[in-house]
């Protein structure tokens, strides 16, 4: 076994068995949860505590391979902010409001489906419907048109791949900084929303940022496991579009989690999406930071498609050329 395999096991292990007597039972919410259930939270924990400090380890051994990774990083960084400029600013280009559609379109949408939705679930009585609505169109929005516009991200740049080098995980992580930015003016959007529908203010909604990173770095990990795949197999791009239907109705985007069926619930615990909707609904709705557990499984999904993301990108980048 390597050395960095036997540091995983040893800390998954001990962190199973630190969790499972030391940690208070409120932290993995053992209360009104089955054993079972109970159980498989511990190891998902210690799982993902055992991948980080493998991870952690491995990068301070090899920091000196990776060192040629972040100096071709700075190096190509005014390169990078270019092209975001770029992405964004063509989005809106001839458009006669320019970039007021930030503000503009996600408002408009949530109209609409206020309109549709709030009677359709009006028997639940959600509060602050637009509100509740517009927080779960914005993640999932942003998501959507990142993964997607990073999954060709690296075809659509061909020419400048096959003429001079230029690392070629900027492609990807351009895209999703583009769509950053977008997300970053359609929050305006979000307080609009907010100061119209008079929600109560509180002092939680300064930590919205805090989810906004999580998805944003769990993004990324997707955007560029997309772009590595659809290099190589041209029908992701298709299967993608019916995936990202299937999630947004596995995501409580428009409607309340309560409708749904109990043994659907651990299921709808697999969509990360859910995670980070909740989590931002509850500093802007409830007025409540989410507790340990909610933090842990967020920032775990972020850190797992991060690695898994860049460890496939990385290792398939050098025959890309082959294929576009």
């Amino acid at each position: 076994m390597t050395p960095t395999l036997v540091l995983f096991t040893v800390s998954a292990v001990a962190l199973f068995f630190f969790v499972r007597y030391f940690m208070p039972d409120i932290i993995v919410e053992r209360h009104g949860t089955s054993t079972l259930l109970w159980y498989a939270k511990i190891a998902f924990l210690s799982i993902v505590g055992g991948g980080i400090a493998a991870v952690l380890f491995a990068v301070i051994k090899g920091r000196q391979y990776l060192k040629p990774y972040i100096d071709g990083f700075k190096r190509f960084l005014p390169l990078s902010k270019l092209m975001v400029s770029r992405d964004y600013k063509s989005r809106y280009k001839r458009s006669v409001l320019g970039i007021l559609w930030s503000l503009l379109a996600p408002i408009m949408t949530m109209l609409v489906q206020t309109f549709v939705f709030q009677n359709i679930f009006r028997i639940f009585n959600i509060s602050y419907f637009p509100v509740y609505l517009i927080t779960g169109s914005l993640l999932f929005g942003f998501f959507s048109e990142a993964t997607s516009m990073a999954m060709d991200s690296i075809p659509s740049n061909r020419g400048i791949i096959t003429k001079v080098y230029v690392p070629k995980y900027i492609f990807p992580m351009t895209k999703v900084f583009s769509s950053l930015v977008n997300l970053a003016f359609s929050m305006i959007a979000l307080a609009v929303v907010i100061l119209v529908v008079r929600v109560p203010l509180n002092w939680t909604l300064l930590l919205i940022p805090i989810p906004l990173l999580y998805l944003f770095v769990f993004t990324l990990g997707v955007s560029m496991l997309l772009a590595s795949l659809a290099v190589f197999f041209k029908d992701v791009k298709y299967l993608y579009g019916v995936f990202l239907t299937a999630l947004s109705f596995l995501t409580p985007i428009f409607y309340p989690v309560e409708i749904l069926p109990e043994w659907t619930l651990p299921i709808i615990g697999l969509n990360p999406l859910y995670h980070y909707v909740t989590y931002l609904r509850s500093l802007v709705l409830d007025g409540v930071v989410p507790d340990l557990w909610a933090n842990v499984v967020c920032i775990s999904f972020a850190l797992f498609f991060l690695f898994l993301g860049t460890i496939v990108f990385m290792s398939k980048q050098d025959k890309y050329i082959l294929h576009i």
